[in-house]
């Protein structure tokens, strides 16, 4: 695959703790290949490819997926002040084959791909172990190596295929078609939802609802990818339907209790998530994404860095159409639940505000960003600082509270303990409604998606003003296209890693980044909608593995 750059799994394996009823990991090191082929190595490389989800998706931006190559330069989210990954907002020249995170986020995949393939080869001659129990490892694994795959083929087109374990250096490789991958992947997670349970014994695991959930996202994408089939639309609400209401998912009926951190996390919205810990060893990178979408608050007056406002890297800022344009404020109450536009004083003292000699105690406003301009007259009477649309910038902008990490134990930890949400109901209720819209049936696509946006809307003072406001965040089927799907998955699932496939997914990337990301707007051009491929792997392949056009 690739010289000196994939291996079997770096000689480290995990296993599972028989005490806890949820997925636990803990590192072990200098176990003997031989040892992978026993009961014990066969259950422990099953953990080290669950283990390798978290580089994928949780750790520091330029060794994970999320949200480097999903968030920046999209309709979304441009760039905040800090980081050295602007590139990937700017679509400038520095987004090139020789991009370090590129190339990280690649051998990761590859290197976690490797570890799922040792499994599924091995374990055939598995011995001390049901096959009943082997056929349940399996189709976890192969859950995993579909999600990395349907990760590989969206970011970066037609890759290298490879569906056995290679045990040392591999210097040969191909880019198999689109076609090719999609029906690897599709094979894949078949088998997961035969062999997979429903609820397993230990939370963490994948399940066949899960399974399923990936299947529908992965037929919705097959659709208007190169390798298209006729019924992918209606195969992908099928399933998306299923998991709705063959199971006992439920949209929780308040949008912030998604995100509450704890034992909350649990709940009947999450179809799958991947668990992280606060034990320290035990959980490697844990969950980065509190780190990125945090205005530089603590340099402000009255403000210093803390645990429960975050360590602010100011890597995203929301663009202004999501601040000023997405949301109907009156109606959706996901404006106010997904920002923070508060800080309150962590550092009494008297200070200068507008002029005038200001004291501060613990806990007074410190800082308001109003989601409306203010008057001169009204900036200087506050006595606090302000921050209206017009004075927000790349260090000043509202923070998304979603993946805030009060719990973690120092004010600099960068490894946190939330779990990442992989699949929750609300995005499936909005990927039956896209492939029913794109397969003709607008009226049942408007009724799933009138089901997120009923939860949406904002309590009223009586029953009856809840339910009214409920009624008025409806749309007719009518009104419902493309786009105005395009618009909820972004009100609903702001920040959470899927804005940039989205919008490849359904053509709109140039289009909406043009119309939306002025500083995205400048460079961005049709070859865009792929990644380029590591100059690293074409280097080191033997013969001809071509690179994405416009490279």
């Amino acid at each position: 695959m690739k010289k000196n750059l994939l291996f079997f799994f770096l000689g480290i394996c995990f296993f599972l703790s028989s005490c806890l009823s949820q997925l636990e990991e803990d590192v072990r090191s200098q176990v003997t290949d031989s040892h992978l082929s026993t009961a014990a190595g066969f259950q422990e490389a099953v953990n080290a490819s669950y283990a390798s989800l978290k580089t994928v998706f949780c750790a520091l931006e330029d060794n994970g997926i999320i949200p480097l190559l999903t968030t920046f330069g999209t309709d979304t989210y441009t760039n905040g002040f800090d980081g050295g990954f602007k590139m990937m907002n700017f679509y400038n020249s520095d987004l090139n084959p020789r991009t370090n995170a590129i190339t990280f986020n690649w051998n990761n995949l590859y290197t976690a791909i490797n570890t799922c393939n040792a499994v599924v080869s091995r374990a055939p001659n598995v011995t001390g172990l049901t096959d009943a129990v082997k056929n349940t490892r399996v189709a976890e694994v192969r859950f995993i190596r579909a999600e990395y795959y349907f990760l590989l083929v969206q970011l970066f087109g037609p890759v290298h295929l490879s569906l056995s374990e290679t045990t040392g250096v591999q210097t040969t490789a191909t880019r198999s078609p689109v076609k090719d991958i999609y029906d690897a992947i599709v094979q894949d997670l078949e088998f997961a939802i035969q062999n997979l349970p429903i609820n397993p014994a230990q939370y963490g695991r994948v399940t066949k609802p899960a399974a399923e959930n990936l299947l529908a996202m992965v037929y919705l994408a097959r659709a208007t990818s190169e390798a298209k089939q006729a019924q992918d639309y209606a195969k992908a609400a099928e399933l998306a339907k299923g998991v709705i209401s063959k199971y006992n998912f439920k949209l929780l009926d308040d949008f912030a209790k998604i995100f509450e951190q704890g034992s909350a996390e649990k709940n009947a919205e999450v179809i799958w998530a991947i668990q992280n810990t606060k034990d320290v060893i035990a959980n490697g990178p844990g969950n980065t994404m509190h780190l990125y979408f945090i205005m530089k608050y603590d340099d402000l007056i009255g403000m210093q860095r803390d645990i429960a406002n975050g360590r602010p890297y100011a890597r995203y800022k929301p663009t202004d159409f999501v601040l000023n344009t997405l949301f109907d404020r009156k109606l959706d109450s996901r404006y106010e639940k997904s920002f923070k536009r508060v800080f309150y004083c962590n550092k009494p003292g008297t200070y200068t505000i507008n002029g005038k000699a200001v004291a501060l105690a613990a806990g007074d406003t410190a800082v308001y960003l109003p989601d409306r301009e203010w008057s001169a007259a009204e900036i200087s009477r506050a006595k606090y600082s302000v921050f209206p649309p017009s004075r927000q910038n790349e260090r000043v902008f509202p923070t998304l509270i979603k993946h805030l990490d009060p719990q973690r134990q120092g004010i600099n930890d960068q490894p946190g303990s939330r779990d990442f949400l992989f699949f929750r109901l609300a995005e499936t209720y909005l990927v039956a409604a896209e492939a029913l819209l794109m397969s003709g049936n607008s009226a049942e696509a408007a009724t799933y998606l009138n089901m997120v946006r009923r939860r949406a809307a904002k309590s009223g003072a009586t029953p009856a003003e809840t339910e009214a406001n409920r009624l008025a965040m409806e749309i007719t089927p009518n009104l419902l296209t493309l786009d105005f799907v395009l618009d909820e998955r972004a009100r609903e699932l702001l920040g959470e890693g899927n804005r940039w496939i989205d919008l490849v997914r359904t053509g709109k990337l140039i289009e909406r980044v043009k119309k939306y990301n002025p500083v995205a707007a400048a460079n961005i051009q049709d070859f865009h909608v792929l990644r380029p491929i590591p100059q690293q792997q074409i280097d080191r392949t033997e013969g001809e593995f071509k690179q994405n056009p416009g490279y």
